[in-house]
């Protein structure tokens, strides 16, 4: 992701903006508050400078002393902190000065000494201040502070016998004390550059604050928040944020760890519903298979029925044959003249071979009956008689394979409402497997267990074959 992308980057900048910009406000105000004050404090100490000159000079000027006014002028201007000092009188000439080569000059009345008072072209405007300041450059470059302060006619000074001026004359001249603002400037500049280098460091120390606490305060956890969510994709259902803070973040962390682990908890039950989902479809196709082995088995059964009564249809006129011709040559034998012995003999194969005819055609009268009978009758049976029945149709199947078959039976009838025909055929097919479990021969078992206190009669049907591989 790139960096301009980061949520921690873009608070980053936020702030450093913020910072930026509210310093540079800061600092600009302070600096020409500063400014402002240090120029006011000299410009107070100016007016109280132009103020103790005029007072220094009043006795003297009152005296007419022009000596002392020269000497005060000059002791207080060789001082430091003094440009210039200068009286000008109505007329704008210079009178007294620290520079002794500008008195009896004139000065110019559009000057900027003057532009307090007089406006160029027109009468001079008299200020109700008592005291005017101006800033000019000197020819050196640097500022000059300007107080003019006005020497007004007062009445010891109108009354005097030194010099009389009228009573009308408000004003005599003017006090002009100059002073340098190098050192001011100087000091300003000084101040700036140390209040912006100290707003620099400032901006610096506390972006760099803000930008570890954002780091670690924001951008951590965030992409603590992002890999989590990256390993939920995954299918990483088991991850957790380790995310301890107590703020928005952390609430979010717990938020997205519960959100895991309901979704962990909401997969595994969907695992659980697809695992018993495939357990109960196969179930379900185990059931469909034996019901469809049951319908091959019922439909085997059926052309059983229709296969026995086409065969005991064939086999029954030759049988009738076979037995009346016995039977005839029975009677005939018993008419001819033979010995005690050979009639024996002959009498004793000729019943054997009716016994036989006779129990295959009871065979084939069992299969007849067997094919006739209808599905879906339900009648009061006694289950004994539907056991007897199916061993009989079974019986030389039994003798060939040598399996000797065990009933065991209550001795009482064991009487239910049912359809026999179903129950035979399902015993058919039991007994059947059982033979065919049992090529060596052995033993073929058909119990009955009846609780009717329960209301249900059990058959169970075993051999003591290899059973199924």
């Amino acid at each position: 992701m790139k960096i301009t992308r980061l949520l921690a980057f873009r608070l980053f900048v936020i702030v450093l903006s913020v910072m930026l910009i509210s310093t540079a406000i800061f600092t600009t105000i302070t600096v020409n508050w500063n400014k402002q004050k240090y120029l006011s404090m000299t410009t107070d100490w100016a007016l109280k400078a132009s103020d103790i000159v005029k007072k220094s000079t009043k006795y003297s000027m009152l005296h007419n002393r022009r000596e002392d006014i020269y000497e005060i002028i000059n002791n207080l201007g060789s001082g430091h902190g003094f440009q210039a000092i200068r009286i000008y009188n109505k007329k704008g000439e210079i009178t007294f000065s620290t520079d002794t080569a500008e008195v009896g000059r004139y000065v110019n009345m559009s000057a900027e000494a003057c532009n307090a008072c007089h406006r160029p072209g027109r009468p001079p405007i008299q200020k109700d201040t008592a005291a005017l300041t101006r800033i000019f450059n000197s020819s050196k470059g640097y500022r000059v502070l300007g107080v003019i302060t006005p020497i007004k006619n007062e009445p010891s000074c109108s009354n005097a016998n030194c010099h009389v001026h009228p009573e009308n004359q408000t004003v005599l001249g003017v006090l002009d004390v100059m002073i340098p603002l190098s050192d001011l400037d100087k000091s300003v500049t000084e101040l700036k550059m140390f209040q912006y280098l100290d707003s620099i460091l400032m901006v610096i120390a506390v972006t760099a604050f803000s930008g570890i606490f954002i780091w670690i305060m924001v951008n951590k956890p965030v992409r603590k928040l992002i890999y989590g969510t990256h390993e939920i994709t995954k299918g990483n259902l088991d991850y957790r944020i380790d995310v301890k803070s107590t703020d928005e973040i952390g609430e979010l962390a717990s938020s997205f760890n519960t959100m895991a682990s309901e979704l962990k908890r909401a997969n595994a039950e969907l695992l659980e519903w697809a695992k018993t989902l495939e357990d109960k479809v196969a179930k379900k196709t185990e059931e469909l298979r034996r019901a469809l082995s049951n319908m091959v088995q019922m439909e085997k059964m059926a052309s059983l029925g229709k296969l026995a009564a086409t065969v005991a249809h064939e086999l029954n006129n030759p049988l009738e044959g076979i037995l009346t011709y016995a039977k005839l040559l029975k009677k005939r034998f018993d008419r001819i003249p033979l010995s005690s012995n050979e009639l024996l003999e002959i009498q004793n194969e000729l019943s054997i071979i009716a016994h036989e005819t006779c129990r295959c055609g009871n065979i084939v009268k069992n299969l007849l009956l067997f094919s006739r009978q209808r599905v879906g009758e339900f009648k009061q049976t006694d289950l004994r008689s539907v056991i007897e029945q199916t061993l009989k149709l079974i019986s030389h199947h039994l003798e060939m394979s040598k399996v000797k078959p065990e009933v065991t039976v209550p001795s009482e009838p064991v009487e239910l409402i049912c359809d026999p025909q179903q129950i035979e055929q399902a015993l058919l097919a039991l007994e059947i497997n059982a033979i065919e479990a049992m090529p060596d021969g052995g033993k073929l078992r058909v119990e009955v267990i009846d609780e009717c206190e329960k209301g249900k009669v059990i058959i169970k049907v075993s051999d003591t074959g290899i059973g199924i591989p």
